[in-house]
């Protein structure tokens, strides 16, 4: 995610290429540039035959194209905000377990309670890695060497996380040092973790229809090839200018919509679930009264991952 300077000038802004899609967009913006270039020398003429193109089909075609390119984006950011509310709900819920670890059983087990936190806080990274397909997280400081063993051979780490949670949990019951209308409230939040871990593999694995997209780019790539012949006889040279804005809106905010589809990967306008994870694991810890908390991540070139 994009830390941006609380009082960054809007010259800076204007000047930024930190989180920009230019990288992404740059081949098509030069082709588009080239091409506007060439037509504009030739006054519009391909070969023996004068291109003739008013800018009412441009106006009738952008507009709607405009409409589309919205709820695109709208779309991609809806998935964005939804990833966000789920890893917010996981630190509540996460807070919610710690407490009740450490409050609800008779005669509190600190052991047991400090196991307990700890496989919450192996739930969140395997959730995040999970998420990200990165490599597995060290998870052994966190869980048994028994469980370790069977989350690492397990094709959901994070699920499996989660059972041996609820079966820790049950163990207290059927001790009877957890009364079973309590026991009802704990099920709930380790029910909630299952419900987070489902949402966000719904976002993950629930692409936009493929069809929509084809058409979307198809589209707009059409729109902007086209865009020099629509203008060269009414702009003159000032036509490669206006093809460069114009393609850099209409292509930006399709690459915009890419981007923001996925919002656990690691790009930089991606949701941060390495700084939110450290988040959660030194609440967590802080619960249990640790004093060598693992330091707040920091963005490193106003990049926060």
């Amino acid at each position: 995610m994009i830390i941006r300077p609380r009082h960054q000038s809007h010259f800076k802004l204007l000047l930024s290429n930190k989180g920009s899609v230019l990288k992404q967009i740059r081949g098509r913006l030069l082709l588009v540039t080239l091409l506007s270039v060439a037509v504009t020398l030739a006054g519009g003429w391909l070969y023996h035959y004068k291109v003739t193109l008013s800018f009412t089909p441009f106006l009738l075609m952008g507009l709607p194209l405009a409409i589309f390119l919205g709820f695109r984006n709208s779309v991609g950011y809806d998935r964005f905000w939804e990833g966000r509310n789920q890893w917010g709900e996981l630190l509540i819920v996460c807070r919610n377990l710690a407490r009740q670890a450490l409050s609800l059983p008779a005669d509190v087990d600190q052991t047991q309670a400090r196991a307990q936190i700890y496989r919450l806080l192996a739930f969140v990274h395997a959730l995040k890695d999970h998420l990200r397909g990165d490599g597995p997280t060290d998870l052994s400081a966190l869980l048994p060497a028994g469980e370790l063993a069977a989350v690492e051979a397990a094709p959901n780490r994070p699920n499996k996380v989660l059972l041996f949670t609820a079966k820790s949990f049950a163990a207290l019951s059927h001790q009877g040092k957890v009364a079973p209308d309590l026991m009802a409230r704990i099920d709930d939040q380790v029910t909630r973790l299952s419900y987070i871990l489902g949402g966000c593999e719904r976002i993950k694995t629930t692409p936009i229809p493929y069809s929509y997209l084809l058409l979307l780019h198809r589209t707009v790539f059409v729109y902007c090839l086209l865009l020099p012949f629509g203008l060269v006889d009414s702009v003159g040279y000032l036509t490669p200018l206006l093809v460069l804005v114009l393609a850099y809106t209409f292509f930006g905010l399709d690459a915009l919509g890419d981007e923001i589809e996925d919002p656990f990967d690691a790009d930089p306008n991606d949701l941060p679930l390495d700084a939110i994870s450290r988040n959660i694991e030194v609440n967590l810890r802080s619960l249990l009264d640790e004093t060598e908390l693992p330091p707040q991540l920091e963005p490193k070139d106003q990049v926060l991952l």
